[in-house]
């Protein structure tokens, strides 16, 4: 049995401002209708003797990874929440170590949640090709057959062949190179890129974390042991994981194991690190622009511009990137997007919340944008699904006026509870206990005024909620 490990921690930085630390790439549909995270489950879904998939995510993400994946009918044996990022090989080692803890001993297809794969049926095929090499103990790695000498990959350097679908032993592991070095390395026909994705038997990868990584295995073995369950959730212990080092399962295990062999692949791959990236992927027009949303383009070629929020005009421009949020806009030459990561780490310096969320902010009863604000008030639009409910809470430094503007809302106030409906409001005193209910069958939208002389998310008391929040999550 393979069982599918879904690793979904990564923050995609590289494509602000439409991935953000709050709302990462693999949750969004950059490529078609489905998110990155829909597309890398159901890429290997109804294959045969593949169980449901098991996903590591960061703790603040469980709620967008249980939602996406449910809405494309794919239910996750469980997800296991890190409290703090540790790179990959934590994540797997945790994978493991659970799937262990079940009685199983399975073979792990380890799959990062925010790759392209453009054929999925042949992927499905090498994977079952190499999982004949993986229940005989072997590590396989998946190396891409390179189309150019790219700098932004590592490569895996291939040795003796084994079998006639191209599985070779692992002779070396490669750190990204430079250009010439990258072209020679294509010429060789013996390189492959190194795309991230394994396949091994559970104890056989906890065997070699034994061997050569005994502080991650021990940490991980700790934090699961020390850890909680709730309803499809696994929360590892924070003290323990956060004391597990960093480390990729390339470096931990890959590059230092005997039994490593890797599997070429040349399925259309891309992990669409960068704006460029997604450019590479997409479906351009004549003069190889690719446009997403409201956007007038005269004379412009080889760009991208992706218009969320309002129209976008490009008028004689080239090997651009032009991308517009809410509350950002990146303009960019195609050649250098690389460093949209260093506009992000000056945000985050500056304590600037753009580096780290949108202006629309996602929770698990809905959502809300925050249209509005100054000194000492807040414009939110809130909307509330069908049936959800935000927790029971309290605020010490602001009060709230709510206008419903479409839907049936229940408020808690205090000891009170009535309904309102479309045109009609209420008011929140600062310190009263209060809670928003959506009774209804269609989506709940009200307009929430807030003011006071603090109006930050921490400000939030919470007495109960039918998510199992505590005071400080989101």
């Amino acid at each position: 049995m393979i069982v599918p490990v879904i690793l979904s921690g990564g923050s995609g930085t590289r494509l602000w401002p439409l991935s953000r630390e709050a709302y990462p790439k693999q949750f969004l549909p950059l490529v078609d209708e489905n998110t990155m995270l829909q597309n890398t489950a159901l890429r290997i879904a109804g294959a045969a003797d593949v169980a449901a998939p098991l996903v590591v995510c960061n703790q603040e993400h469980r709620f967008m990874v249980a939602e996406q994946l449910r809405a494309v009918g794919i239910h996750p044996a469980m997800v296991i929440l890190e409290p703090a990022g540790r790179n990959t090989a934590p994540a797997v080692a945790v994978a493991a170590l659970y799937a262990r803890q079940q009685g199983a001993d399975p073979l792990l297809l380890v799959l990062p949640a925010d790759h392209v794969i453009a054929d999925s049926e042949g992927f499905r095929a090498a994977v079952a090709k190499a999982a004949l090499h993986a229940e005989a103990g072997w590590l396989i790695t998946f190396g891409i057959v390179p189309s150019g000498p790219e700098t932004g990959y590592g490569y895996i350097k291939a040795g003796a062949p084994l079998d006639d679908a191209g599985v070779c032993a692992v002779e070396r592991f490669v750190e990204k190179p430079d250009l010439a070095t990258a072209q020679t390395y294509v010429d060789s026909k013996t390189y492959s890129w190194n795309s991230g994705m394994f396949l091994f038997r559970a104890s056989a990868l906890l065997a070699e974390l034994e061997r050569f990584a005994p502080a991650i295995l021990t940490a991980c073995q700790e934090s699961l042991t020390a850890s909680r369950s709730e309803q499809d959730f696994v929360w590892l212990d924070g003290a323990a994981f956060g004391a597990c080092p960093k480390d990729s399962i390339d470096y931990a295990v890959m590059e230092k194991t005997d039994q490593a062999l890797v599997m070429p692949l040349a399925v259309g791959w891309n992990d669409v690190g960068s704006w460029s990236a997604l450019w590479e992927v997409g479906e351009r027009d004549g003069d190889g622009n690719i446009t997403r949303g409201d956007v007038i383009s005269v004379d412009s070629r080889n760009t991208y511009v992706d218009a969320a929020t309002r129209l976008i005009a490009t008028v004689g421009v080239d090997n651009l990137v032009v991308v517009e949020t809410a509350d950002a806009i990146l303009v960019a030459n195609k050649e250098r997007v690389q460093e949209v990561k260093d506009v992000v780490d000056r945000l985050k310096a500056s304590q600037r919340p753009e580096g780290r969320s949108h202006r629309k902010v996602y929770r698990p009863w809905g959502c809300y944008d925050s249209v509005d604000f100054d000194r000492r008030f807040q414009v939110k639009r809130i909307m509330v699904k069908p049936g959800a409910s935000i927790s029971s809470q309290m605020h010490h430094h602001r009060a709230e006026h709510w206008v419903v503007v479409s839907g049936t809302a229940r408020v808690n106030r205090g000891d009170e509870s009535f309904l309102l409906t479309e045109n009609q409001s209420t008011y929140i005193p600062v310190g009263v206990s209060h809670r928003l209910t959506n009774p209804g069958k269609i989506a709940l939208e009200i307009i929430e005024v807030q003011s006071g002389s603090y109006l930050g998310e921490d400000d939030i008391v919470r007495f109960e909620d039918i998510y199992g929040r505590g005071n400080g999550e989101t």
